[in-house]
């Protein structure tokens, strides 16, 4: 069965670079693939291999060093940046504003929309993630593991239809980790919404439909990626 996706992020021969001591450093060069709604997404490899700077450049939030990063829609080409009220990113530090509380941390992508039932919604979310009785408290109040969860119902409150994650359950315990990988998978598949993390979880990357490892620079995709075209 296959399905008509008419929004895409394209990465087209990016690399990243950066100098250290006088030195030019080459995280990784010709990185060239297409990010679908409704697909997921995997990136694997040792740390310091480039995986959350990819992550970046995916997203918009860096510049590559070389070549581009574009969104597709409907078969144009546009900048990255038409496409940022539609991108939701968990950041490994979370990132959370420490005077909001958890409700208004996660109310915020709403409330800048003018959302009026941000509120309610972003309550709704906390409890997806357990937290439901932690609406009030702040996120010095709270663990790593809460912060964490916080953060991903930030992301998700709005459904974003491109979902970016770097290393999501890093900080869960166990149980915890299950239940957010259900929570950021059935997200995609729900809303169509295509899901690109980062991960050290052989576990967790074996759930996405595409795998990319990177080792030595080099990035080597583990699943076939024709499935992205949308057949089953």
């Amino acid at each position: 069965m296959s399905s008509q996706r008419n929004s895409a992020i394209e990465l087209d021969n990016v690399g990243q670079s950066f100098e250290s001591h006088q030195q030019q450093i080459n995280l990784f060069k010709d990185v060239q693939f297409l990010i679908e709604q409704g697909q997921s997404y995997a990136i694997t490899g040792p740390s310091g291999s480039g995986k959350s700077s990819l992550l970046m450049l995916a997203s918009g939030l860096e510049q590559p060093t070389t070549g581009q990063v574009r969104h597709v829609n409907q078969g144009q080409y546009q900048a990255i940046s038409s496409l940022r009220a539609e991108i939701g990113f968990i950041f490994q530090q979370f990132h959370l504003l420490a005077e909001l509380s958890a409700l208004n941390n996660v109310a915020l992508p709403l409330k800048l929309r003018g959302d009026k039932h941000a509120l309610s919604t972003a309550k709704q979310w906390l409890e997806h993630v357990g937290l439901g009785h932690r609406l009030d408290h702040k996120p010095s109040q709270l663990s790593g593991g809460e912060q964490q969860r916080i953060a991903i119902a930030r992301a998700l409150v709005f459904k974003p239809k491109f979902i970016f994650a770097d290393e999501p359950t890093g900080n869960l315990d166990a149980k915890s980790a299950t239940g957010i990988a259900e929570l950021l998978f059935k997200c995609c598949s729900d809303n169509g919404a295509a899901l690109v993390l980062v991960t050290h979880s052989q576990k967790l990357a074996a759930r996405a439909q595409h795998q990319l490892n990177f080792e030595q620079g080099n990035c080597v995709w583990l699943k076939n990626e024709k499935r992205s075209e949308g057949h089953e």
